[in-house]
């Protein structure tokens, strides 16, 4: 829960930035936030979710 809250908060950060930036317009933006909430309804988000929990778990365990 904790690292999908916290991925969440920062891809919304970055979409901030992006627009605030002029990088990316706000149409194309709302097309990205459906495309992923409509993503998620569908039978990939298990593997995706898996998918990205076992990066995180791999970055958790670089030490330096």
């Amino acid at each position: 829960m904790a690292i999908s809250l916290s991925v969440v908060l920062l891809l919304a950060i970055v979409l901030v930035v992006l627009i605030r930036g002029g990088s990316i317009k706000a149409g194309p933006a709302v097309v990205a936030v459906l495309f992923g909430f409509f993503l998620a309804s569908t039978g990939m988000a298990p593997s995706i979710n898996r998918f990205l929990n076992s990066i995180a778990e791999t970055i958790n365990q670089i030490s330096f």
